[in-house]
């Protein structure tokens, strides 16, 4: 509490008799101004209070997201805006169910911008990853159009006995850019429409009928059946080997499952226009996630 001396120059008395008494309505004016014009002196005046606990200007610590250590490191993928697991698989090449398994992922829905996410086997580095991550650990695919491929390609050590003359060798294994080069066929007879643009349309357009036959390119396994990426309708994406997939936009109908092996040339969707203005098969060669010109890979007609 502020504590004030009062030192006043007048005496409130005057004969004896209270000074009050007998004054008019004016004198009693004056003698409150004389004593408003008294002096103070303040004894003690506590120092203003700051509660620091109160502030609401303290920082917020923002936990890291997750994987934030592996940004920019070959195989993981930082997630931005407007990012799908579904697209992420099929840039990165892989089958979105290796990518959910691989990062924990509980609700493959849920990404956060930001979000680092392995793209490539555990392990892997730079090393190719192996064909149909998802599938058994022979290879799912035979045919004429898909060379099979050893999942070990160092040679085993010399025999301690002799053995009997080894068949003659293959050709080299590709490099870790990917090699496994496939021969692959038309998917759909129409002609072609709209030409594969890098910037504008990652494959090719063909066109036809409601209901014509969709048929798959290259042997391979479903890697992924459904509407879930906006922009392709009705999509199915083989993975031909640990190098190709292609993608098949537009259809009416399905009629193959995620992780179902298909044949070359096996009908697997009707063509149709979902998602898009008119009839027509959006068709797409990825080579290492990347797209790449469909006609320089299918046969010439």
């Amino acid at each position: 509490m502020n504590k004030r001396v009062f030192h006043c120059s007048g005496d409130p008395q005057e004969s004896g008799r209270p000074a009050w008494r007998g004054v008019s309505v004016m004198s009693a004016l004056a003698g409150l101004m004389v004593v408003a014009g008294c002096s103070t002196t303040r004894l003690d005046r506590p120092a203003p209070v700051e509660d620091r606990g109160a502030s609401t200007n303290r920082p917020v610590e923002v936990a890291p997201m997750p994987g934030a250590e592996n940004a920019g490191k070959p195989g993981f993928y930082t997630v931005k805006a407007g990012d799908t697991l579904f697209r992420i698989a099929l840039d990165s090449g892989q089958n979105w169910r290796d990518i959910q398994a691989w990062n924990n992922l509980t609700n493959p829905n849920a990404l956060e911008v930001g979000q680092v996410l392995r793209v490539q086997p555990p392990g892997a580095g730079t090393a190719t990853a192996p064909a149909v991550p998802s599938g058994p650990t022979t290879s799912p695919v035979a045919s004429s159009g898909v060379a099979s491929r050893p999942l070990t390609e160092t040679a085993p050590p010399p025999a301690a006995t002799p053995a009997p003359a080894p068949a003659p060798a293959p050709a080299p294994a590709p490099a870790a850019s990917g090699g496994d080069e496939i021969t692959f066929i038309w998917p759909a007879q129409g002609t072609v429409i709209t030409p594969f643009d890098e910037a504008n349309n990652k494959g090719v357009s063909i066109a036809g009928k409601v209901g014509d036959p969709v048929v798959a390119a290259a042997d391979g396994r479903v890697v992924y059946a459904g509407a879930g990426l906006r922009g392709y309708g009705n999509l199915i994406i083989l993975k031909h080997n640990n190098t190709y997939l292609t993608a098949y936009a537009h259809n009416q109908a399905l009629l193959v499952r995620e992780d179902q092996t298909v044949r070359q040339g096996q009908k697997i969707a009707e063509m149709g226009s979902s998602d898009t203005d008119r009839v027509k098969l959006h068709f797409e060669v990825r080579r290492l996630g990347k797209p790449v010109d469909p006609m320089g890979h299918l046969p010439r007609r």
